[in-house]
């Protein structure tokens, strides 16, 4: 293969290469060519009303039944089913975090079984790809419980590697998620891999107890149980039924919690090391162990640690600081994981990350200010969910092959109202486009060009990785904590795509990369490497259009190999 060929076939993969970018998360697909599968209706087809698939599985089929309910209350239309191809390379996404590779998606494409999305979750969910599955859902994870931008702080107590070596660990063995709430808000031990009693799980907590633990009481409700109290701290909350004291007593719950600094031979802290020990209490007295909180109008009250479930009962603990006595945190995270708010709240964001939005707006602001959209299916779901013993692979495979997760994401006339982001509650008539996560598109590249068996040592891809998604990480710094991946196609991010070291290598001719083997087949005439680029990419075959204008860059741009300049 000369380098004028190996650059003309480069030029089109640095096209498709920063269209995976900045493409959304269902590729357009050439008109006409939307695949239904054998038995699956194309809902809001004139005269084709059938009733969707449901797999023989309870959960699904309640799943369908109330979104086709919402749909004719509000009179929308549903779009069309996706193609095979839109909807293998929606369910690669969201469940490894990475494209298909052309061979798994051609080999979804060509089956003909009726069952075969039910086959391909389940394998997906399977030990077959069960690395790819926990590396993904530990670096969600991670984000979710610190931030993308925690354990990169400047004198950080928190261990990335340690929080994602534990969840990766716990995604592996398929803990179940009651279990992994519990063992992340009692963690005890030291935050850094290889130390003498490390607990990755300790970094949950780890930056969160300045300030007489605000954070660790603000985070562990908001992720835990969908509940907002950020703001309770200082006055009620203007919406929801939590009040000022209510965050106090909550709060109390850590005030046993310390993170000890740990050195080692030098000034910089080596790690933590999270520990339970008496608390006195602001009045000095450990057998009462007063928490003190301030009202707006400078009366000074008492709190103790006292949880109150989404029914209003409450459960007191004894008043004492005593650690032997009662161990606060421990009966936390016990408190937690038997609430009715932790399954609804799980199940709200698990839906939010596979439809682009819960059944509330937030997805973690629950409570009765905020009214789900579809409150009998979040009650239905969460109720199963702890009825299967909090299996998170089992609400995955309910979701997935659910009717409302298999449609277009073309809007039609008949549901161009259902949109989220002029501010009307989803009802997910069609799957709402939105943008590849930083990581998703990081994984995707080396899934589609084979980059990763150019790039050195496992700890070296590490490195670079997670240098490149550090460009796109802006915290605000808000009371919150927000921040977001600034991941939108400006200039500055463009010329990145365009020169960065990921993508050298995702375009290079070495050996076992991705234009090596398209550019050497000789079986392939022109427009067969086109397709299969295009599928490597987006997951689809070259419109009549993007064929055309490929082929002109073959006979155009002989010695342009863009992406190496």
């Amino acid at each position: 293969m000369t380098n004028v060929a190996m650059a003309r076939i480069g030029s089109i993969a640095a096209i498709l290469l920063l269209g995976i970018g900045w493409a959304l998360h269902a590729p357009a697909a050439e008109p006409g060519t939307n695949r239904i599968a054998k038995g699956e209706a194309a809902p809001g087809a004139t005269g084709q009303q059938l009733v969707p698939r449901s797999f023989d599985i309870p959960q699904v089929e309640f799943i369908n039944q109330q979104i086709r309910r919402g749909w004719k209350d509000h009179e929308l239309t549903p779009s069309p089913a996706a193609s095979d191809g839109e909807w293998c390379r929606r369910v690669y996404l969201d469940i490894l975090g990475r494209t298909p590779t052309v061979e798994e998606l051609d080999k979804f494409v060509s089956a003909h079984a009726s069952d075969k999305k039910l086959v391909l979750v389940d394998r997906l969910l399977s030990d077959e790809y069960v690395d790819e599955y926990a590396a993904n859902w530990a670096t969600l994870w991670t984000n979710i419980l610190i931030g993308r931008s925690g354990g990169n702080e400047r004198m950080t107590r928190t261990n990335r590697a340690g929080l994602t070596q534990y969840l990766r660990r716990s995604f592996q063995t398929g803990k179940p998620y009651d279990h992994l709430v519990r063992e992340l808000i009692s963690a005890t031990g030291t935050s850094k891999p290889g130390g003498k009693d490390f607990n990755g799980a300790v970094n949950f907590l780890a930056m969160k107890l300045e300030e007489n633990g605000a954070q660790a009481a603000a985070q562990t409700s908001q992720v835990f149980l969908g509940v907002r109290v950020q703001c309770t701290q200082c006055h009620d909350h203007p919406f929801n039924n939590w009040q000022q004291d209510q965050f106090w007593q909550f709060n109390s719950f850590f005030r046993q919690t310390a993170a000890l600094r740990r050195f080692e031979g030098g000034r910089d802290i080596a790690y933590i090391e999270l520990v339970d020990q008496d608390y006195a209490g602001e009045g000095k007295d450990p057998e009462e162990a007063e928490v003190y909180y301030e009202q707006r109008n400078g009366l000074l009250k008492v709190a103790y640690p006292v949880f109150i479930d989404a029914d209003g009962n409450k459960t007191e603990l004894a008043k004492s600081g005593y650690v032997a006595q009662v161990n606060r945190r421990k009966e936390l995270a016990q408190l937690v994981a038997k609430s009715q708010y932790m399954p609804r709240a799980i199940v709200n964001r698990m839906w939010a990350h596979f439809l682009g939005y819960g059944m509330t707006k937030p997805m973690d602001d629950l409570g009765p200010h905020n009214t789900p959209t579809h409150p009998e299916l979040l009650d239905r779901l969460a109720a199963d969910f702890k009825s299967e013993s909090f299996d998170l692979k089992k609400l995955i495979r309910w979701i997935t092959l659910s009717e409302a997760y298999s449609l277009a994401s073309r809007a039609t006339s008949g549901n161009k109202l259902d949109d989220p982001t002029l501010g009307e509650k989803p009802m997910f008539s069609r799957f709402y486009l939105r943008q590849m996560r930083a990581e998703e598109l990081y994984n995707s590249l080396l899934s589609a060009t084979a980059a990763d068996r150019t790039r050195g040592k496992v700890e070296e891809q590490e490195a670079a990785r997670r240098k490149w998604l550090d460009q796109f990480v802006i915290a605000f710094g808000t009371d919150e904590n927000d921040e977001t991946t600034t991941f939108n196609g400006t200039i500055p991010q463009t010329l990145m795509m365009f020169n960065g070291e990921l993508i050298k290598g995702a375009t290079s001719g070495e050996k076992g990369t991705l234009l090596e083997r398209v550019a050497s087949d000789a079986k392939l005439n022109p427009n067969q490497k086109i397709d299969y680029l295009f599928r490597a990419a987006l997951a689809r075959s070259a419109t009549t259009q993007e064929r055309t204008a490929a082929n002109k860059i073959l006979r155009g741009r002989p010695n342009e190999f863009i992406l190496n300049h």
